[in-house]
């Protein structure tokens, strides 16, 4: 992509995003999100009521005045982003890609998060972790996040979450809240199971985890149009596929409410808060749903 192109289009969704999480999502980031505790702030004089649990016994015996500490909530998070750039979000049939609504959805949490003063930081995976932004504050790494989002090109065209989770784990010391941003399609070919339900459990129990499950609406059913030819976007491989067939677009249809079922089973038990958003629905209204839920 030329770079005034980039540009233009990094622009315009600074603008949309920017502004919808400074009006919209900024007072329910703030609440659905906690600080990691509560952090020294000051001592004044002990009053009536307060909790002699929080004397300072230096500062009293100093001054032959009981004083107490006074806490804040330590506000201050690290939020990572782990942005699925595996071939099958380059798919869309609706309004647009699942590519560009995850970029969207990315930039408002990005801008939320530094309205609130946290860091923010990117893992972008395919079956391998592609590329990794550490977490910094500033516009200028908003900026960078998402034109890496709209310009970047993986090596790899496949999906492996537990991959991301695992690197996730390793890199990131200190407890995060980590949105994990995908169509969630990583089933175990033979079992049909999800291939990352150990990962997300560990994951989570270090960190935060949130799912954001991103997907179209074509991806449930295929409708009857004839023999058409067809690309797996993640292997690559070709098929001629006769959609007039009854029992193939039921059996589709089952294979992929079995599997969407499985993923949220397994979200369940991990303990991970989730939505799914469609590219052709606003994602405003499910996004603050899950804030307003946690």
């Amino acid at each position: 992509m030329e770079a005034s192109e980039l540009l233009k289009k990094v622009r315009k969704i600074e603008i949309k995003t920017r502004g919808l999480s400074k009006n919209i999502f900024a007072g329910e980031y703030h609440s659905a999100f906690k600080g990691r505790g509560m952090a020294f702030s000051e001592v004044r004089e002990y009053q009536y009521g307060d909790d002699i649990r929080n004397i300072d016994w230096n500062v009293t015996a100093r001054f032959n005045h009981p004083y107490i500490k006074i806490y804040e909530e330590e506000r201050e998070l690290t939020v990572m982003l782990l942005v699925d750039v595996s071939n099958s979000r380059v798919f869309g049939t609706q309004s647009q890609l699942k590519k560009n609504l995850i970029t969207e959805i990315s930039a408002v949490l990005s801008f939320s998060a530094i309205h609130n003063n946290d860091k923010i930081g990117v893992i972008l995976f395919s079956d391998k972790v592609e590329k990794f932004i550490p977490p910094k504050k500033g516009r200028t790494h908003i900026l960078r996040i998402i034109r890496e989002l709209i310009n970047f090109t993986p090596e790899n065209k496949e999906t492996n979450i537990a991959e991301a989770l695992r690197y996730l784990t390793n890199a990131i010391k200190k407890r995060s809240t980590a949105f994990l941003i995908s169509d969630f399609i990583d089933d175990d070919p033979d079992s049909g199971l999800p291939r990352f339900d150990e990962a997300i459990r560990i994951a989570n129990r270090k960190h935060d985890i949130i799912g954001l499950k991103i997907y179209d609406k074509r991806e449930k059913e295929i409708p009857s149009v004839g023999i058409i030819r067809m690309k797996d976007a993640e292997t690559g491989e070709y098929a001629w596929v006769d959609t007039t067939s009854a029992s193939l677009r039921k059996n589709y249809a089952n294979w992929y409410r079995t599997m969407d079922a499985s993923v949220n089973e397994t979200l369940v038990r991990a303990g991970v808060d989730f939505v799914s958003i469609a590219t052709d629905e606003d994602y405003v209204k499910p996004l603050i749903k899950l804030f307003k839920k946690r």
